[in-house]
C-alpha cells in the first residue's frame, strides 16, 4: 500500500515541490508549523530512519542543509527546527521517512517542549552501559 508520500512523489496528490532528484522530495507542508514548514522526503518509502540507506541518509541532511539555508535567506529566518519523528511513539504519522524543516522567528510564540527528566542515583551510570557503542 502507497503512503500519502508516495502518491504526492508519484503526483496522485498535488503539493508544491521546491526540489526532487533520485533520492528525495522537497515539498511544502499542507499543515506547516509556520508558513514555509518544508518536507525533505525520502523517494523510497524506508518506514524509518534505521532502515535508509546510510548513503541515503547523506544526501537527504545535504538536501536539508540546502533548504535551511534557502528558508533563512528567502524568509528571513532566525532559525529552523529540523525533525525527524521516528517511529509511531515518537508521533510519526506517515511510515515513510521525512524530515520537517520548520522556519523560527524570535517573538513567532511556538514552543517545542518535552517534560525533562531527572536521574536517580546511578542510573546514568546504567543508562551509559546500556547505550554505550
Amino acid at each position: 500500500m502507497k503512503t500519502i508520500f508516495t502518491k504526492i512523489i508519484e503526483g496522485e496528490i498535488p503539493s508544491i515541490k521546491l526540489h526532487e532528484d533520485a533520492l528525495c522530495t522537497v515539498i511544502l507542508d499542507i499543515n506547516p508549523v509556520n508558513k514555509g514548514h518544508l518536507l525533505v522526503i525520502s523517494r523510497e518509502p524506508y518506514p524509518t530512519f534505521s532502515e535508509c540507506p546510510q548513503t541515503t541518509l547523506d544526501h537527504l541532511m545535504a538536501i536539508a542543509k540546502l533548504a535551511d539555508s534557502k528558508l533563512r535567506t528567502a524568509l528571513g529566518c532566525e532559525g529552523t527546527n529540523l525533525l525527524i519523528n521516528n517511529g509511531e511513539a515518537s508521533g510519526q504519522e506517515v511510515p515513510h521517512l521525512h524530515i520537517h524543516l520548520i522556519p523560527r522567528f524570535t517573538n513567532d510564540g511556538k514552543k517545542f517542549a518535552f517534560t525533562k527528566e531527572t536521574y536517580a542515583d546511578g542510573e546514568m551510570a546504567t543508562y551509559g552501559k546500556k547505550l554505550g557503542f
